[in-house]
């Protein structure tokens, strides 16, 4: 059997060997095929110059000389400077993770919880990826920085993370901490901002007003950030805080804020005595006048048992209660202030408008300011049987309606101009 098997095999040796060259000689001309040819030789001697194509053009050569020059070329001048890393990598930027029982995660929820420990340590809790942008833009300086996604952190601006402790959290834990339905996936802890030096920005700064906001005794959080997303838009050119509000950084006032705390100043935690030396000079102080009744009495130049009721209610003042309200002299210590509508003139001079709080009112010494300044009160009609407006509504009718008034004499001033 291997002799016929042997036989056979020397027999299909040549032919195998052909099959091989015709193969051979085939994958040549198809990889001539495939090429662009540069001149084509015509049989009667015509030589052809064939173009290529646009986008197979070849490299231009890269003369000797220059070549060295690209290679010793100074490495600052073919990478960016270290000083302005445009990429996480570039910064060098690390990261840590937290592990259970972190105490560092602890510090948030008492930051959060607690304005004395934020008072004490001067520190803030930001929470969301726009408001933290905003602190940033505005020069806020951050110190740590929890996220549940790295990409979080390489959204915000490089340059500003240098120096902030970075910790990765399960996203499960930053949704305990979050009073939000919908967490975002970043918090961030910044030192407490000064007024003074935070940068504002220029649209805010070009169209800010002679109008300054006091909050009186405003205990709602909510009430407060709507307050200031008002005065924000209105463009009030300072917003003060006296003694007895809540803290305008705590979480709730900075959500309902939107933004608003890096747009307007705002000054947290004023005594009395001092909110004078906040005001620009020949500032006249209005009161909201939280007791449409009361103003609508004085109006009308009458007087009774129920204007007294609602001075009562008009005021925190305790002395008031324990006076005999059948007296004279139980109301001769209140200051006199005239009433006047919301929408009449009253911005012919740097106004500061005085918001009280829906329970408590505003306070004697806003009301004694506003009379040493020749002040007066506001009111914002309301139907009868109607107790009084939402303090973040009055405060956002009082505002606009001073824009309104400072727009219409710019325009009344303008008019005159180029009639002359």
């Amino acid at each position: 059997m291997a002799a016929p098997a042997r036989g056979l095999w020397s027999s299909l040796r040549p032919l195998l060997r052909g099959l091989q060259t015709r193969d051979l000689e085939a994958r040549r001309w198809v990889r001539a095929l495939r090429r662009s040819p540069v001149r084509v030789l015509f049989p009667s001697g015509q030589v052809e110059e064939r173009k290529r194509a646009p986008d197979k053009q070849p490299r231009k050569a890269v003369p000797e000389a220059s070549a060295q020059e690209q290679r010793h070329k100074h490495p600052q001048e073919t990478s960016p400077s270290p000083s302005t890393p445009d990429t996480w990598e570039e910064a060098g930027l690390r990261y840590d993770k937290a592990f259970p029982g972190d105490r560092r995660l602890s510090n948030v929820m008492t930051i959060v919880k607690s304005r004395s420990f934020r008072e004490k340590q001067g520190k803030i809790l930001l929470e969301g990826r726009r408001l933290i942008a905003d602190a940033l833009k505005a020069g806020a300086v951050p110190k740590v920085f929890f996220f549940s996604r790295l990409e979080y952190v390489k959204e915000l601006p490089v340059e500003k993370l240098k120096g902030v402790s970075l910790i990765k959290v399960k996203f499960e834990d930053i949704k305990d901490w979050s009073d939000l339905v919908t967490p975002q996936g970043i918090i961030g802890i910044f030192a407490k901002p000064d007024p003074v030096k935070i940068t504002y920005p220029k649209t805010q700064l070009h169209h800010s007003l002679p109008l300054v906001l006091i909050c009186d005794n405003l205990r709602d959080p909510g009430n407060l950030g709507t307050i200031l997303r008002s005065a924000a838009g209105a463009g009030c050119s300072k917003v003060l805080l006296t003694k007895g509000c809540v803290d305008a950084w705590e979480p709730k006032v900075l959500r309902a804020g939107m933004g608003a705390h890096f747009q307007v100043p705002i000054v947290n935690n004023l005594e009395w005595e001092t909110v004078p030396n906040h005001l620009p000079p020949d500032t006249r102080v209005y009161v909201a006048d939280n007791c449409g009744l009361y103003a609508q009495f004085q109006l009308s130049n009458k007087t009774s048992d129920r204007d007294w009721a609602c001075d009562r209610r008009f005021l925190k003042f305790h002395k008031c209660e324990e006076e005999d309200p059948d007296t004279k002299t139980s109301k001769d210590w209140l200051p006199k202030l005239e009433v006047q509508s919301y929408d009449l003139d009253w911005t012919e001079a740097p106004a500061a408008v005085v918001i009280g709080g829906e329970t408590h009112g505003v306070s004697l010494e806003s009301l004694q300011l506003a009379e040493s300044t020749g002040g007066k009160r506001l009111l914002i009609p309301v139907v009868p049987g109607v107790d009084s407006l939402n303090s973040a509504m009055a405060a956002s009718i009082l505002l606009f309606e001073g824009k309104r008034q400072l727009r219409t004499k710019v325009e009344d001033l303008n008019r005159d101009r180029s009639y002359h």
